[in-house]
């Protein structure tokens, strides 16, 4: 019998306790809710502090290790005038309803290029023997001004029986004109 005393005695111990387990319980919860939302601002102006550091950083690496892009050749900042007018003709040729304006407007176009090259330094008997002597990166625009270049010798070569349309032809203009805008020529 005294073991069933025991027994009753410990059971009405735990359950006195656990009404107090509950109270600690709550105590220690309340006290970590009032502690967490110190912490969260703590946190949230130190991960606001790291972003604005960390934004300082990135523009000091892109100041110490951004590549300089040296261009191959002066840019002039001014088309020249003479280039400018030769070009209104190119324009107004190439509007003109007649095919032959077509052709010489594109022939026009092709000396300008040719005199661009000069002006750029390059070198050769031809403007074609000019365009192999370009690096790519120092031209944007070479496979249009090789393009343009071809529809020209077969202007030169074919002559009268050369066929081709305006649209073509503005096509055409519209490479030269690409070439010239890159180096601020017209």
């Amino acid at each position: 019998m005294n073991n069933a005393l025991d027994l009753n005695a410990i059971a009405t111990n735990i359950f006195n306790f656990f009404p107090t387990i509950g109270t600690w319980t709550t105590n220690i919860l309340q006290f970590l809710i009032g502690l967490s939302f110190p912490l969260a601002l703590f946190f949230f102006i130190g991960i606001i502090y790291c972003v604005e550091r960390l934004k300082e950083i990135r523009i000091k690496e892109a100041q110490l290790h951004d590549l300089k892009v040296e261009e191959a050749y002066d840019v002039v900042d001014k088309a020249d005038p003479n280039s400018a007018r030769r070009w209104e003709n190119v324009e107004r040729l190439i509007e003109s309803p007649n095919q032959n304006d077509w052709k010489q407007a594109i022939i026009e176009a092709d000396v300008m290029l040719d005199n661009l090259l000069n002006k750029m330094e390059y070198r050769g008997d031809s403007v074609g023997e000019k365009l192999k002597h370009v690096e790519k990166g120092d031209f944007k625009s070479l496979d249009e001004a090789w393009e343009a270049h071809k529809v020209r010798n077969q202007i030169a070569h074919d002559g009268l029986a050369a066929a081709l349309s305006q649209y073509e032809a503005k096509r055409v203009i519209n490479m030269y004109k690409k070439v010239f805008e890159e180096f601020y020529f017209i």
